[in-house]
């Protein structure tokens, strides 16, 4: 059974850094574009970053650009999602997605921007998502 689950978040103050893991099972992240996506309080779930690790491809949003970053370890098939200088609007729940058919970081980020694609495709695995709570 294909599975991602999210941990690391927190509450942090404004200017903090906090990690974020997506630890996958059942799939290598090898084969699997991951969708990073944030749900601000009272707002649809939003992709922010996407990438397809094993072509060197990422996407990010203007939000975060400069401040998020990402990347995995191989052997514990997690990916890491690096937030530094965080700010009150970054807060939300945060969700890790999988799917082996977007084979682009772009794509998923444009074509599945609210979680859902052409024709209401769904991404493949969901994560129950992690809280981000940045706050003075």
């Amino acid at each position: 059974q294909l599975q991602v689950v999210e941990s690391g978040g927190g509450l942090v103050q404004p200017g903090d850094s906090l990690t974020l893991s997506c630890t996958g099972t059942g799939f290598s992240w090898d084969y699997y574009t991951i969708g990073w996506y944030r749900q601000a309080p009272g707002k649809e779930r939003q992709a922010i970053l996407c990438s397809y690790m094993s072509l060197g491809q990422t996407y990010s949003v203007d939000s975060i650009e400069g401040r998020f970053f990402i990347s995995r370890d191989r052997s514990k098939n997690t990916v890491y999602l690096q937030m530094n200088n965080l700010k009150p609007e970054d807060t939300g729940v945060y969700y890790c997605a999988a799917d082996s058919l977007v084979t682009s970081a772009s794509n998923m980020c444009v074509s599945y921007k609210n979680g859902k694609g052409p024709r209401g495709r769904n991404l493949e695995v969901w994560g129950e998502g992690t809280l981000v709570t940045v706050s003075p």
